[in-house]
């Protein structure tokens, strides 16, 4: 029997670890056909986590709110995504962990508190949101015609696929010759965009909306740093017209960390590329990274 070929990714279903290519689920769970899951993604680079203590701290409350109930405590999810690291060999990867509602089984009221919740996990090669090539001269960004799903509908704290606002943006985005979609709530003020937190610099101070957005991981990291660096940055309430104003804005998240936008409509920001508050973060956050900054080692064999 041959030995299981790891090189493109491994995966983790419900107890059981295997190659990426052969990871599958039933195509009758609810957290396909519902959206009755949750997930968190940590990064690997320079062969080690970062944050992972975060996010699966993150994780784990997002499958309390959603009543999800998958047998893996927090130190055992944390084994299998360095396991599963290790059986893969990436020092540059993407972790992602998921937990899914499958479908009540018969006999029993087709009600979620029903169907049984279990972990999926996996790791591919590490994965950008933006090129470095998009990355280097600034992203081209628009506001997206569609307002972000209401707090009170879907919470925004928990990170979920409830995608098709952000989809819709995204090709909105695409036909307009730009790269991604920054969305507004009903209120008319900034949120979030597909996979990632949104910032604003103003006359020196950054500033990153207070609420109807994911908490990131690397948002808190985009925090920190600008205490470090005696960068003012509050959380607050951005409206169109003031975004739309903005000396600088940049993006962070998981895949990618921090990531400038040269343009946001028709506007060309600075000179229409990365301004110097973001690019001071971004290169001071690969820096951190590389120094082992929030770093959980990763003991390859």
């Amino acid at each position: 029997m041959s030995e299981p070929d790891w090189s493109t990714g491994a995966a983790y279903i419900d107890g059981q670890y295997m190659p990426l290519r052969d990871a599958k689920i039933p195509v009758t769970e609810w957290g396909y056909r519902r959206s009755d899951v949750t997930y968190d993604v940590v990064g690997v680079y320079y062969g080690v986590f970062f944050r992972l203590d975060d996010h699966i701290k993150r994780f784990r409350n997002s499958i309390n709110k959603l009543r999800l109930n998958p047998t893996e405590t927090d130190e055992q999810i944390k084994e299998i995504l360095t396991e599963l690291v290790k059986r893969s060999g990436y020092r540059e990867a993407y972790v992602a962990m998921d937990c899914v509602r499958s479908r009540p089984p018969r006999g029993v009221p087709l009600h979620p508190a029903y169907g049984r919740s279990y972990l999926i996990c996996h790791v591919l090669p590490w994965v950008w949101v933006f090129t470095p090539e998009q990355q280097e001269r600034g992203v081209h960004a628009i506001i997206g015609s569609a307002e972000r799903i209401a707090p009170e509908s879907i919470d925004p704290t928990v990170k979920n696929f409830h995608w098709g606002d952000l989809t819709r943006g995204n090709f909105e985005a695409h036909e307009q010759g730009a790269e991604t979609a920054i969305l507004l709530d009903r209120h008319g003020r900034v949120t979030e965009g597909p996979g990632y937190n949104v910032f604003a610099v103003f006359d020196g101070k950054v500033a990153t909306p207070r609420s109807g957005a994911l908490e990131g991981i690397t948002r808190k990291s985009v925090i920190e740093l600008c205490d470090m660096l005696g960068i003012e940055c509050e959380l607050r309430d951005i409206h169109r017209a003031e975004f739309e104003a903005a000396d600088e804005i940049f993006c962070s998240t998981t895949a990618g960390g921090i990531m400038p936008i040269s343009r946001l409509g028709d506007r060309i920001l600075g000179n229409g590329r990365p301004g110097p508050i973001s690019t001071r973060l971004k290169d001071t956050f690969w820096e951190k990274r590389e120094q082992g900054w929030h770093a959980t080692p990763i003991a390859y064999e």
